[in-house]
């Protein structure tokens, strides 16, 4: 993947695209900005009318990725009190349901100092525990959270303003774009979330993810490795590295393309192979679902509710298990039950099954864990192919 095409600022006008761009699997494909940064834009622009008096028409904001974005403000509306105005998504070349949406700010003098936060028509409302945000509160994730702040603060220290800001944030379409999404089997309800790590949208071609991985495979290979340490992610290269006590670089991260790096391993000729990741990942395999991207399906809580179900949980509490937003959340069940151990046991033991079938007569294992319990359980023959990955 090579870096954007330009320096770090691009500007977007109404009716206009972001102009910066990745080339990815021989294509040039356009960047978009996220939800979060919509709404610290539109909060930022809102507060300094608010604070100024003086009508602005783009406003500049600086991503976490380091791209400065102007964007154009839309949808002004001024009173004594009050500022509200909006900003366009624009999703580039990764298209999503909040493509070309208007997310609103809504900024308002305030007699307490500081400034607040929150969700108002069309943004969701956490109503499960194990989400960004807590349970009541808009789904409105950290990291935009923080983009807000800092912009409006930014601006009240500019305007030598010493009183209090309250930034309501809303999209007036997302109560029905949320329907498209999976924020009502994860407990969001009422809307989308205001979403964005970096504030940058970037287009992913999956051939190009596949085709990352096997050449780091075939370059493992080549250098002489047997045995393979393969992971989703960050949260397994932090794990990696905090519990098992290796360098993350020694693993490849196979984002949700495992099946697809596991046949590479087995067609490069490596004897061995093990998988490290969170259960929101590695579950999924218990039911022989290689690709394990949501948009590929969602099969987390029925495969825990089967297995709890078939050894004892109480119809009601399978209920509950199906219900809960996070693996996090249904392991708390299970330990309420005292089926935490073997309901995991048997996890490992479908995986197990399931990378058999995949992986022929390369030796495969998984180490499974998660946040909040960490070491979860873990194949036969895990242990030994780790030993050998640490020897090697």
């Amino acid at each position: 993947m090579s870096p954007p095409r330009s320096a770090t600022r691009c500007s977007t006008r109404s009716g206009a695209e972001m102009e910066e761009y990745v080339i990815k699997d021989g294509k040039k494909l356009r960047l978009g900005y996220t939800t979060g940064s919509c709404a610290a834009a539109a909060a930022k622009a809102a507060a300094w009318m608010l604070l100024t008096g003086h009508e602005k028409r783009t406003i500049d904001l600086l991503t976490p990725k380091g791209v400065a974005l102007t964007l154009d403000v839309l949808e002004i509306t001024r009173t004594s009190d009050t500022v509200s105005c909006a900003i366009r998504k624009d999703s580039g070349d990764d298209p999503d349901v909040t493509h070309d949406t208007l997310v609103f700010a809504a900024v308002q003098r305030t007699e307490t100092p500081g400034v607040t936060i929150d969700g108002g028509a069309g943004v969701g409302r956490v109503t499960k525990r194990g989400l960004d945000q807590p349970v009541g509160a808009a789904a409105i994730n950290s990291v935009p959270r923080r983009m807000i702040r800092e912009n409006v603060e930014e601006v009240m220290r500019l305007c030598d303003y010493r009183g209090g800001l309250a930034v309501m944030i809303s999209v007036p379409e997302g109560e029905a774009l949320a329907k498209k999404t999976f924020n009502p089997r994860l407990g969001i309800v009422g809307g989308i979330s205001i979403l964005g790590t970096t504030g940058i949208v970037e287009p992913m071609s999956e051939q190009a993810l596949v085709d990352t991985i096997h050449v780091e495979l075939r370059q493992r290979r080549a250098n002489g490795a047997d045995y393979v340490l393969l992971t989703p992610g960050n949260y397994g290269a932090d794990f990696i590295r905090a519990s098992i006590g290796l360098d993350p670089r020694t693993a490849v991260l196979t984002s949700n393309f495992i099946g697809d790096a596991l046949e590479h391993c087995r067609a490069l000729g490596f004897r061995g192979a093990l998988l490290v990741g969170h259960i929101g990942k590695l579950v999924k395999l218990a039911g022989g679902m290689w690709n394990t991207h949501s948009k590929c399906g969602d099969c987390r809580m029925e495969l825990i509710a089967a297995h709890a179900a078939s050894l004892g949980l109480p119809p009601a509490r399978v209920e509950e298990v199906l219900d809960c937003a996070t693996c996090d959340d249904a392991l708390r069940i299970l330990k309420e039950e005292q089926l935490y151990d073997a309901v995991l046991a048997r996890l490992a033991e479908r995986i197990e099954f399931h990378l058999a079938h995949k992986c022929g007569e390369m030796a495969a294992g998984a180490i499974v864990f998660s946040k909040e319990y960490g070491l979860l359980c873990r194949t036969s023959r895990a242990q030994e192919l780790l030993g050998t990955i640490m020897e090697g």
